[in-house]
């Protein structure tokens, strides 16, 4: 940046000013040489722009995002929706994150780095601590994506203070930490993971430190406050005496430093853009004559605001009826109900007619244990409140309690389950084969035998290996990298093997010997 340039890669951001500083020089005019960035060098030294609010950092934004739209996967973190613009000429995806849970975003971040696409995440609808869940979320999936789809992008936050700030706010620490997390990620350790991030803050001692540090690259806009404008002098390595000038600059000029823009400072004047914001700036407009009479305006403006209707009266509450006398009660219904029920089965059995509904049906069995797994959400439910589930259907299809508690205890249906879960049926369950899968399964501990038998079934019918989604329902997260990590202890366990081809993911069950297709 230091002159014309014609290396490959240098995206040209506008015009480099006759002098070095503001406030020097015959006028401080734009120079004929154009001022470039180094997209490649960026990509491993990371951006940090600052300037308050109206000097220009939108626009120099804007700018970096049009001039590298078609040479390398851009990410957008937007909190006012000023950047969903660029969907309409550069075809970035716009993600309402309003609209979509935590997991969901969690999701998508990883999914976005497995497709390449251009992303703008737009947080406009969000309340301030849904903004930091749900760019915490983003970013975090976006880190977490498998090392084969570690592809370049640019990682672009505006009003990176709102994300990880200094100091708390209104927000609670735990949204706080999340973000903080993500925002710590991205700058300390995204270089390997090809994240390279480009944040912008109005106010540097806002700012967090740690991520405010990790910045080689620096391009300080117009500041009026003593800390901001002497952290700014600081990071550019220019003398306190001189930090006076960033008071000088004008709107759309900065400060200009780093690998990727110039060993020395530079002013840099940015040249124009080809989108537009949706939230364009004030624009003066004519103050028209009011057609009504000040006295009747003043009549308007002070009418009095209509009264609230009269609050119903309250009648006293009845007082409360004695919970432990209905306990007793209910228990004693109960404990009929219940001998009444068996000695009914009782009679059923002496006479030949034990009926479909016999506590030894295993076909009953399994199919309520599968329209419990089959519940919205019942994936991450615990294991007890599923048992539950399954006891209330099993005494609503006629079973007794005594008769279940014997028949099915917590740990048959929990080995149920994970049968219901990777879509093995009773008859499949019953062959030698699986016997001895079921078997092989038992020498495993209790969490990782659901995803065993997940990547089982699909070996022995030779269908395509689980994805990351199915193994984390089966595993009960919501994490897609933990559930990763399953894969990983069972083949220390010595229970499957694992290989990664260019088609995708394959895993051979140890044993018998079954591999799933890619």
């Amino acid at each position: 940046m230091n002159g014309p340039t014609t290396r490959p890669g240098a995206i040209v951001l506008g015009s480099l000013q006759e002098t070095g500083l503001p406030g020097r020089g015959p006028g401080g005019r734009p120079g004929d040489a154009p001022g470039c960035i180094d997209l490649a060098e960026l990509l491993a030294t990371r951006l940090l722009v600052q300037g308050n609010s109206g000097s220009g950092k939108s626009h120099l934004l804007r700018r970096l995002l049009e001039q590298t739209a078609g040479l390398v996967q851009q990410v957008i973190i937007d909190p006012e929706g000023d950047f969903v613009t660029l969907a309409e000429k550069y075809g970035h995806l716009v993600l309402d994150a309003d609209t979509q849970s935590e997991a969901g975003l969690r999701a998508a971040g990883e999914r976005v780095r497995a497709h390449r696409a251009s992303v703008v995440l737009n947080l406009e609808q969000c309340e301030p601590e849904q903004q930091l869940r749900a760019a915490g979320s983003f970013l975090a999936g976006m880190f977490d994506a498998p090392r084969a789809h570690w592809y370049p992008v640019l990682v672009v936050v505006d009003e990176a203070q709102l994300f990880a700030p200094v100091a708390g706010g209104d927000t609670s620490d735990e949204a706080r930490r999340l973000s903080l997390s993500a925002m710590t990620n991205l700058m300390c350790r995204g270089r390997k993971r090809g994240l390279a991030g480009i944040i912008a803050t109005q106010r540097l001692a806002k700012l967090a430190k740690n991520v405010a540090a990790e910045a080689s690259n620096f391009l300080m806009g117009r500041t009026f406050l003593d800390i901001d404008m002497a952290r700014a002098a600081d990071l550019l390595g220019m003398e306190r005496r001189a930090a006076e000038r960033f008071r000088d600059l004008q709107r759309g000029q900065f400060m200009a430093l780093g690998p990727a823009l110039a060993r020395r400072p530079r002013l840099i004047t940015i040249g124009p853009v080809e989108t537009a914001s949706l939230n364009g700036g004030p624009v003066l407009v004519p103050l028209e004559p009011t057609p009504v009479a000040p006295e009747e305006l003043r009549e308007l403006i002070l009418q009095p605001a209509p009264e609230p209707p009269p609050r119903a009266r309250r009648e006293p509450a009845p007082p409360p009826p004695d919970l432990l006398a209905q306990l007793d009660a209910y228990g004693a219904e109960r404990a009929a109900e219940e001998k009444r029920h068996e000695a009914e089965l009782q009679e059923s059995q002496a006479a030949g007619q034990a009926g479909p509904h016999t506590p030894a049906d295993p076909e009953l069995l399994a199919g309520l244990v599968a329209a419990t797994a089959a519940e919205e959400g019942a994936d991450y439910r615990p294991l007890a409140t599923l048992y539950q589930d399954f006891q209330m259907r099993a005494r609503l299809a006629g079973l007794s309690r005594t008769v279940m508690e014997q028949a099915v205890d917590l740990a048959q249906f929990r080995r149920l389950l994970a049968l219901a879960r990777c879509g093995v049926t009773p008859e499949q369950a019953q062959t030698p084969q699986w016997q001895e899968v079921m078997a092989r399964a038992e020498a495993l501990p209790e969490d990782l035998r659901g995803v065993y038998l997940l990547l089982a079934r699909c070996a022995l019918e030779g269908a395509p290996c689980p994805d990351d989604a199915a193994l984390a329902r089966t595993y009960g997260t919501h994490s897609l990298g933990r559930a990763r990590r399953q894969l990983g202890y069972l083949e220390e366990c010595e229970a499957i093997i694992v290989r990664d081809s260019p088609t995708g993911r394959r895993v051979a069950i140890v044993g018998p010997g079954w591999q799933t297709a890619p």
